[in-house]
């Protein structure tokens, strides 16, 4: 049943620009404080949705082009929204969850730590301050970052998908390709994520086989409130 579900999701979401990555909502919750944890059982299969450097032309700005005349207040996150529910009628015979990055619960939590997602479904590797030995920072505040193993930092988590009736006991757990292997390099990418990350550096770390297009970094380095106009859209979209 799983590869049959991952089938179907990778020749929906594949020609989008999106991945997306089996788990188990167990292997999720095994690593989380019980305040984070998903309300599914442990072998309940999800899904982690990523985008790529190819989702821009794939499928936001077609999105875009074909909802101009309504109302659109985050372009990205309405694209992601109404292609995954497109997907969801794929499975008519199932309940299909869907949880969005931005999305929070009424204690202000997010509905999932994203990055713990992709690291425990083997999507892109979580480095965090723990996987350096000789902590450089003393008392700084250091935040972890997801580096994929094909596009670097040049990515985003956007969503998942939850099968309730999916149960995937036998499911292995694939390892996240560990690919900033050494000290120095782990150091570097902390730093440059937590220090610099406004000149996206950070995003090459590894040597990547795709990144933003020229277009797209100017997109989202642009304040949200002035990226309608980038897109063609004028201000009454917003």
């Amino acid at each position: 049943m799983e590869r049959r579900v991952a089938e179907q999701l990778r020749s929906a979401l594949g020609p989008l620009g999106l991945e997306a990555h089996a788990f188990k909502v167990g292997w999720y919750n095994a690593v989380l404080q019980p305040a984070f944890h998903l309300p599914y059982p442990d072998d309940t299969l999800a899904f982690v949705v990523l985008s790529t450097p190819s989702m821009f032309d794939k499928a936001l700005k077609p999105f875009v082009s074909k909802e101009r005349l309504k109302i659109i207040r985050d372009p990205v996150d309405q694209c992601v929204s109404h292609h995954l529910s497109r997907v969801k009628e794929k499975f008519p015979d199932q309940r299909v969850d869907i949880m969005f990055d931005y999305e929070m619960l009424p204690s202000r939590k997010p509905k999932f730590l994203a990055q713990t997602a992709a690291h425990i479904a083997g999507a892109a590797y979580y480095y965090q301050r723990k996987d350096v030995k000789l902590d450089p920072w003393g008392k700084k505040k250091i935040f972890g970052v997801c580096i994929h193993p094909k596009y670097g930092g040049w990515f985003a988590i956007r969503a998942l998908l939850l099968f309730p009736a999916i149960q995937v006991p036998f499911l292995e757990q694939p390892p996240p390709v560990d690919c900033v292997s050494s000290e120095e390099k782990r150091i570097e990418l902390l730093e440059l994520f937590n220090f610099h990350w406004q000149d996206g550096r950070y995003r090459d770390i590894i040597e990547v086989k795709e990144r933003y297009s020229e277009e797209q970094k100017t997109y989202f380095a642009t304040p949200p409130a002035e990226r309608f106009r980038l897109l063609g859209l004028s201000q009454e979209a917003q």
